[in-house]
């Protein structure tokens, strides 16, 4: 692959990491809010939680990616 295919990989890449980090921060977003104080059941609340945290992690993996693309892109 040449230096400008490459280059565009990269930038798709990019595009796509950072469409894929949108939609996990609005769905750890709505999982969040789906937790309320008020009467529930417990384990469900749990299970929300633990969903809304395992999206956070993976939205942190995906800033890490991001960023490197950034670099290897010379974006920093």
């Amino acid at each position: 692959m040449d230096a400008d295919g490459s280059k565009a990989a990269l930038e798709e890449e990019l595009r796509q990491v950072e469409a894929d980090l949108a939609e996990l921060r609005r769905t750890a977003v709505e999982l969040r809010s789906q937790i309320g104080d008020g009467p529930g059941d417990a384990v469900d609340r749990s299970a929300t939680i633990t969903a809304a945290e395992e999206q956070e992690a993976l939205a942190d993996q995906l800033e890490a990616r991001r960023d490197e693309l950034l670099r290897r892109l010379g974006r920093e």
